[in-house]
């Protein structure tokens, strides 16, 4: 007759046996050169294609992943909630000059909307294009160059109450950035009737390493619009900036992301999935403000390159965010 004892402890060590294997195993991928197949890298950075939820992994060269993560809890739940320096150190401080702006607008409207571009525009320290969908006469030196955007035609747009203007429009930090223009930072995407606050840009952007992966802007100041896009979502109104690898890596695959696509309403919801894929959230700075359609920012006094901007009613001469 068996003794149930021995059985039940045979049982045991034969559970444990293969547990302790597969724990193996698994932390042996984890610290090979297997693993790096998940990864995208850049000049020794690398990334997770996809992670969970707003959490953010450090970025880690592959050489120093399994060190630091040797079990799934740790790979999987690591915050970062400030942006690590690397082997090179700590990045070097952005000035206006290591921005470029890339700003959309339309042939119909820009005799109107220039004057809002105007306002902060400073031709002789900022660097940017404006992108519209056919070329204008009389443009002024004192405005950024003017680029006309690519043919978007080939792309499908299957959403019945967009426009298709919205593929041209979600595609201008990609086509700023074959611009292929020296020493910059950050690009950031607005309309032609979107105001900066240049000085303010400059401190919240040298809060973050621009050597790293970011995608930084606000949600809508309107309920109505963040329950139908996403409150995880920059909204191009208010504007957005992303950093140079961030550009560079969704230059090289923004136009397969919209093909898959094609049901998308607008250029903003075409951004964040593109994002998305490419596995990086939304960090939230809350000066990106994008005002509710039903109000309007009233540029009080814009003398020294400083503005008071009041939010209201809209009245004549005033700027729908």
């Amino acid at each position: 007759m068996v003794n149930l004892g021995i059985v039940r402890l045979g049982i045991l060590l034969l559970v444990t046996l293969v547990c302790g294997c597969g724990y193996v195993m698994f932390s042996a991928l984890l610290g090979s050169s297997h693993f790096d197949s998940y990864l995208h890298c850049r000049d020794r950075r690398c990334f997770p294609l996809y992670y969970k939820s707003a959490l953010r992994l450090p970025f880690h060269s592959s050489s120093s992943f399994s060190s630091s993560h040797s079990s799934l809890s740790s790979l999987v739940f690591t915050p970062l909630q400030r942006p690590l320096e690397d082997d090179a150190g700590s990045p070097a401080s952005t000035s206006l000059a290591n921005i470029v702006f890339g700003i959309a607008a339309s042939a119909r409207l820009w005799d109107k909307r220039k004057e809002y571009v105007s306002l902060w525009w400073r031709a002789d320290a900022m660097r940017g294009f404006v992108w519209l969908d056919q070329p204008v006469g009389n443009w002024s030196d004192s405005f950024p160059a003017f680029k006309i955007s690519a043919n978007t035609s080939h792309f499908r747009y299957t959403n019945r109450r967009g426009r298709r203007s919205a593929l041209r429009i979600s595609r201008v930090v990609s086509e700023t950035f074959r611009m292929g223009l020296s020493n910059v930072h950050w690009f950031v995407m607005g309309d032609d009737d979107t105001f900066f606050a240049t000085e303010n840009l400059i401190k919240v952007l040298s809060k973050y390493d621009h050597r790293q992966f970011y995608y930084i802007g606000a949600n809508s100041e309107s309920h109505f619009q963040n329950l139908n896009f996403s409150y995880n979502m920059a909204y191009g109104g208010g504007g957005f900036a992303l950093s140079y690898p961030l550009a560079e890596a969704l230059e090289k695959m923004q136009d397969d992301c919209l093909h898959r696509n094609p049901s998308l309403y607008g250029s903003d919801d075409r951004m964040h999935a593109c994002m998305a894929e490419l596995g990086v959230p939304l960090t939230k700075e809350p000066g990106f403000h994008q005002a509710p359609r039903r109000q309007c920012c009233n540029i009080v006094d814009s003398e020294h390159h400083y503005a008071h901007i009041e939010i209201g009613s809209c009245r004549e001469g005033e700027i729908i965010a």
